[in-house]
């Protein structure tokens, strides 16, 4: 009998394991957040938010959208569905008073979502000026350039970018190839191949200025995008998704760009802008991005076509 009661409560520990192997790290501090959020909205208001039911999800939506846009009621909305779930209740996200509410706020707030800047050509070579022009050592050049090029060049997502080791890369004579071994659309880690050709202009290339931050760091395995320590020595640490943010905000501040609304997919969206104005396919987009949908991608080319291809352009005055 002891020997079963052991094995079964191995098999409740593997199968918890297993359900939260299911979701990348930051989807499951981003539920334990939204979460924590309701859990203070029920507490306020005398309710139990596990389980909860639907009347009171609506309620705490509707609470909510009056500084929230539809995207965030939507993810927090999943965010306490998966919640119950792994704590074994069941919660109707699909009940009427739920739907009805969302729709009835849609309709009311709209649904237009403003996105982040793209960061353009201009901008990109902008930010390369003005590290060349900092005072400041050339090994922390060499790290910031090849950061903000090869984010830009791969279409990168951040977390994607600070998780490139040295195993991953592979030069070759057209380019460079870098392995993905993971990101947030291949959540099994089936992984991909971007490949980066070099660019004419080796000030703004991101093959060139990689060999030279990994030639001036000595970098030969492990992170290639790593934190400096007090007095500019290089640690084996890997640079935060954060840290990408901050050191592209800092340069388009330098480089007197307004940066508020520049974020961190600002690298990737910029890729995805460039590409369509130059006139690339979303087949071959997608296939450097790693979008699974048309969608996202359909609305880079759009809007960099917005003058291009505008009926205005016809009308003589």
């Amino acid at each position: 009998m002891n020997e079963l009661t052991t094995d079964l409560k191995l098999l409740h520990e593997a199968t918890v394991n297993n359900l939260k192997s299911s979701k990348a790290n930051n989807t499951l501090r981003a539920y334990k957040s939204d979460f924590r959020d309701f859990g203070a909205f029920c507490i306020k208001h005398g309710f139990n938010s596990l389980p909860s039911e639907p009347k009171i999800v609506s309620l705490y939506i509707t609470h909510l959208s009056k500084n929230s846009k539809i995207s965030t009621l939507r993810r927090r909305l999943v965010s306490i569905s998966m919640v119950h779930k792994l704590k074994g209740h069941y919660l109707d996200t699909k009940h009427p008073i739920i739907v009805e509410n969302l729709m009835g706020i849609r309709r009311v707030k709209g649904s237009i979502q403003k996105g982040k800047k793209p960061l353009l050509i201009s901008h990109l070579k902008s930010i390369i000026n003005v590290i060349n022009e900092q005072n400041i050592e050339y090994i922390k050049k060499c790290r910031d350039k090849s950061i903000i090029l090869i984010g830009f060049g791969g279409g990168f997502r951040r977390t994607e970018l600070i998780s490139i080791d040295h195993e991953d890369l592979e030069f070759v004579t057209e380019g460079l190839k870098i392995t993905i071994k993971k990101s947030k659309t291949d959540q099994f880690g089936e992984g991909m191949i971007k490949g980066l050709p070099y660019f004419n202009n080796e000030t703004y290339c991101p093959i060139v200025n990689l060999k030279k931050w990994l030639e001036v760091s000595k970098i030969k395995y492990g992170p290639i995008f790593r934190r400096f320590s007090k007095g500019s020595s290089l640690t084996d640490k890997r640079l935060t998704d954060q840290s990408v943010v901050l050191l592209m905000k800092k340069y388009l501040n330098l480089a007197g760009i307004e940066n508020r609304n520049f974020a961190g997919h600002s690298l990737r969206s910029g890729f995805a802008t460039v590409a369509a104005e130059a006139g690339a396919d979303e087949r071959s987009i997608m296939a450097m991005t790693g979008h699974k949908t048309t969608q996202m991608v359909r609305r880079y080319i759009r809007e960099a076509n917005i003058f291009k291809n505008n009926a205005l352009n016809k009308i003589k005055i």
